[in-house]
């Protein structure tokens, strides 16, 4: 029992910032110093004030001899810490004999504990604390008249020396006080209130070093918050990322700990081991599907988030960070508003997406890029009637990189906006040029990411892009995708409103799959709806996906709507659709998705044979 209450009693005083090493080196060293040049003081001190020179240089030596503990590089900071605070105080007892106990003489140690505190660590207000009861009770029941300098002390040394450090504790805990305060103006979010990222790594590092135990870390990422920043301003964005905190805040449990990173990044350190991780980050992602309301608008957010635990990694705050924070880019490649573990590998995989964000940077420059088109099949005629343009990257060194891989990037990076208006330019500029050869207008299809939408430019390249090429706004179809509905939709209806006086067509990609409602679709400026081939692929087969796409259809028809079907692979597919009176289809049945030279303008190659499916290789590629 008396063995474990040293550790209980350091468990209840309250801990500060572990000093980093340099800055805890340097103070050391200055406070070894002041105590050497304090012992050799003193002892020229008590030579001058007539005492023997055998016995002032005993008493240099002894205010000296506990240094030697405070010199190894190998002995723990506590040891080293206390040594150094020993000799100081040494030389305090040394200072009140040679002054024979006058009061002046003993705010040597309330010096002392000033400089001490510059350790910011319970021991050496300890050390303090003991040995000016110790030597004020001990020495002034032995030599009262060389300790005090008052009758009453004189007569009642120990109560004196509790009163002594009662003092000394005061001047401790004034000292400590100070200490954390100023603390917390530099370890605390101004924004939030949360814990920044220094903090989060030092009380990481504390835990790491006093628990046995699995620690694991969540760094949690709000899904495209810059587009929220972008078309809201950085004042919504604000409010915004407080009222993310509170909600992390409120799913964690008391002993772990929350902090901003920066920007919309935030992490979470956890006692715990994966599966108490997953329960928290299961509660984060579920307190963030609720909306969020901000200035009286509903906001819709989502979180990417990332785990990792000290059972795949070394124990330390750094390392742990990183590997979650790998794992939440992961999350986010996989779609986003979910959360994946690290594990081993993700490092090189980080590397090699650096190494491809590095070419993409450098790809529309080198004329890397290029633009394959898709034609788009009228059901009743078999008539070409348009073409979807789609980017691909031939890379000089590892070919045909998949849209899935650097897409993503490009988005995330805001590269999308540059190279999606040169596609832009390119689609627009062969639009007129197969229009010219057909006679006859040929419709071009041109994806419009969320980035490309958020974009105060958009509508002015659009505009720029039909003014130089001479496409007739009519043949031009800008198609987005149902998750830029997961934004603003306000926000998002105005700007596709805009787009749409230009003259051009509005398209609803991928329909089926995302955020779209019957409220939506009727707010939105469509022209067209794009039926996701996952609902096209069991179409034959399977009597639920049919059901759907029936009534997708006729919803289209309803709204006067054009609908196209995409992934259309083989007959049974077309004959269905067909059936089910759709007015346009796309996919490996009539064509695969070529460069300009390798179509016939509006036409279909009937020299090459339909198809087979696709393989497991081509479906990482848009049909």
């Amino acid at each position: 029992m008396l063995a474990l209450l040293p550790s209980r009693i350091a468990a209840l005083l309250p801990e500060g910032r572990l000093l980093p090493e340099p800055v805890w080196r340097r103070r050391h060293t200055v406070l070894v110093r002041i105590a050497a040049i304090q012992a050799v003081g003193l002892g020229i001190l008590s030579v001058l004030t007539g005492h023997a020179l055998l016995g002032s240089l005993t008493s240099t030596l002894a205010i000296l001899l506990p240094l030697p503990f405070a010199l190894p590089a190998e002995f723990r900071r506590s040891v080293r810490a206390g040594a150094t605070t020993v000799s100081l105080l040494g030389g305090c007892v040394l200072l009140v004999h040679l002054m024979a106990g006058v009061t002046e003489a003993h705010f040597s140690f309330f010096v002392v504990v000033g400089l001490v505190s510059l350790y910011q660590d319970w021991v050496p207000f300890g050390v303090a604390l003991l040995l000016t009861i110790a030597h004020h009770g001990i020495m002034g029941t032995l030599h009262p008249h060389e300790v005090f300098g008052t009758a009453a002390a004189q007569s009642a040394p120990w109560v004196w020396a509790g009163i002594h450090g009662g003092f000394v504790l005061a001047a401790s805990l004034a000292n400590l006080a100070a200490w954390r305060l100023n603390e917390q103006q530099g370890l605390r979010d101004a924004l939030t209130g949360l814990a920044n990222r220094t903090l989060l790594v030092e009380e990481t590092s504390r835990l790491l070093q006093h628990r046995r135990g699995v620690v694991s870390v969540l760094v949690l990422d709000v899904d495209d918050f810059k587009d929220i920043n972008d078309t809201r301003g950085h004042s919504t964005g604000d409010r915004l990322l407080v009222a993310v905190a509170g909600r992390i805040a409120g799913c964690v449990r008391p002993e772990d700990t929350v902090a901003r990173l920066g920007g919309d990044e935030f992490a979470v350190v956890v006692a715990g081991g994966p599966r108490t991780a997953r329960t928290v980050a299961t509660r984060v992602l579920a307190s963030l599907a609720d909306p969020v309301s901000v200035d009286g608008r509903t906001l819709v957010v989502s979180a990417s988030i990332g785990i990792a635990d000290t059972t795949t990694a070394e124990r330390s705050a750094e390392t742990l960070l990183r590997n979650a924070d790998l794992a939440m880019y992961l999350a986010k490649a996989q779609g986003k508003q979910r959360l994946a573990v690290y594990a081993d590998g993700m490092a090189q995989e980080a590397r090699g997406k650096a190494d491809l964000l590095e070419g993409l940077s450098a790809a529309l420059a080198e004329q890397q890029l290029v633009v394959h088109y898709q034609p788009v099949i009228s059901m009743s005629t078999g008539e070409v009637t348009s073409y979807e343009a789609l980017l691909r990257w031939r890379h000089p060194e590892r070919g045909l990189v998949p849209p899935v891989e650097f897409i993503p990037l490009a988005e995330d990076t805001g590269l999308i906006v540059p190279i999606g208006a040169w596609v832009l330019r390119e689609a627009a500029r062969q639009a007129v040029a197969w229009s010219a050869a057909a006679g006859r207008p040929i419709g071009m299809a041109v994806n419009l990411s969320p980035r490309q939408l958020a974009d105060d430019d958009v509508v002015a390249t659009v505009a720029a892009v039909l003014d130089e090429t001479g496409l007739p706004p009519v043949q031009l179809t800008l198609e987005v995708t149902e998750s830029v509905m997961v934004q603003d939709v306000d926000r998002v209806v105005d700007r596709l409103r805009t787009l749409r006086t230009l003259g051009v067509r509005i398209a609803i990609d991928d329909f089926g799959t995302g955020y779209s409602s019957l409220s939506y679709l009727r707010r939105l400026p469509a022209d067209t709806i794009k039926i996701d081939r996952s609902f096209v692929i069991d179409l034959a087969q399977d009597g639920a996906s049919r059901t759907l796409v029936s009534s997708i259809i006729e919803l289209a028809r309803s709204l006067q709507l054009d609908v196209v079907a995409e992934g259309v692979e083989d007959a049974a597919q077309r004959s269905v659709l067909q059936s089910l009176q759709c007015s346009h289809a796309q996919g490996f049945l009539f064509a695969r998705p070529q460069p300009a030279e390798a179509q016939l303008p509006g036409q279909l190659d009937t020299a090459v044979a339909v198809p087979a499916p696709r393989s497991a290789a081509e479906a990482a590629l848009p049909a």
